[in-house]
């Protein structure tokens, strides 16, 4: 893909037009200066602002404003870029169908998770949240903690981020299990997946959010879960059926679990899962580290003079699938 590189009336060659859906803080972009015309919208704009860019960055990842603003008449952005992960957020049928190249943040948030997970792991074996809670009411109440080294995780999810996280947890000496779309070496298969689940101490969610993995972890695998093994989520909300992961724990069915995403967020203050027992609820921070902004910021420079030299990009979102192919 290139740049445009057609001129304008005063026959000097037109710089493209980078349209930014705005978040506070916005990006740092610079040095994009004299090599773009940089604009910025929110969601109550974008839809009439859209056929004059020629690239979009979603930099309000949370935002579902592309999804409405999207399908329309007139031209729409040869290249859209999100600073995130997941792109289920954006992803229309009309940008699927589109020739509209989609590009995400992959790489930025692959280490930062893998250490929110083994960090979550870790507090749940030693047991670290009781001890804060017991620390705040004065009390001096001697227990055992469960040892990391020796168990079993089954990660779900074979991208950069569920890879990070096998790496992470097998240095603490974990034996760490990877699922993901298709088998091959070193990567388990959908039919794996119950099998896995049933011995493992540890269930990790890092799947993208497609239709073949939306509600994947309900009542029934919940169920087939030891009755000491915990999970945690740190792909995306919806990947979880969260009245059932309610229940499982109320009931004792699985010992604990931990949440960094959610089918609505923020998580209302009178969601049940702020008083869920043994769960461990945060507010989508796990790949959130100092500077990582900042991070998102120069990967976009960077994929643009990719873009602008008419080179190819990398993070290219396979828009049926819904994620970056794997290799």
């Amino acid at each position: 893909m290139t740049a445009p590189t057609s001129g304008s009336s005063s026959g000097t060659p037109a710089v493209p037009t980078v349209l930014v859906l705005d978040a506070d803080p916005p990006p740092r972009l610079g040095s994009l200066t004299g090599r773009a015309r940089v604009e910025h919208t929110d969601a109550s704009t974008l839809a009439e602002r859209l056929p004059s860019a020629d690239v979009l960055l979603v930099w309000d990842f949370a935002s579902h404003a592309v999804r409405a603003a999207w399908p329309g008449d007139g031209p729409r952005p040869r290249w859209v870029h999100t600073a995130s992960a997941g792109v289920d957020h954006l992803m229309c049928p009309e940008l699927a169908a589109a020739d509209t190249l989609v590009t995400n943040a992959r790489g930025v948030f692959d280490q930062p998770i893998a250490e929110y997970v083994a960090a979550l792991v870790l507090a749940m074996a030693k047991d670290l949240p009781r001890t804060w809670e017991l620390q705040q009411r004065g009390t001096w109440r001697h227990r055992e903690s469960q040892r990391v080294t020796g168990t079993r995780a089954c990660v779900v999810g074979a991208g950069p981020i569920g890879r990070a996280i096998v790496a992470t947890l097998e240095a603490l000496g974990v034996t760490a299990a990877l699922v993901g779309r298709t088998p091959r070496t070193g990567v388990h298969g959908p039919e794996d997946l119950d099998r896995l689940m049933a011995r493992a101490d540890w269930v990790i969610a890092a799947a993208p959010l497609t239709e073949q993995t939306h509600g994947m972890f309900d009542a029934r695998r919940f169920g087939l879960m030891q009755p000491s093994a915990r999970f945690v989520n740190i792909g995306r909300g919806p990947l979880v059926v969260e009245d059932a992961l309610a229940e499982a724990l109320s009931k004792q069915w699985i010992a604990g679990a931990a949440l960094d995403v959610f089918e609505h967020e923020p998580l209302p203050a009178d969601s049940p899962l702020w008083q869920v027992p043994n769960l461990i609820v945060s507010p989508h921070m796990s790949g959130d580290t100092v500077g990582w902004r900042d991070d998102l910021g120069t990967q976009f420079v960077e994929m643009y003079g990719l873009w602008e030299a008419g080179r190819s990009l990398p993070n290219v979102v396979d828009k049926q699938r819904g994620y970056v192919p794997g290799h």
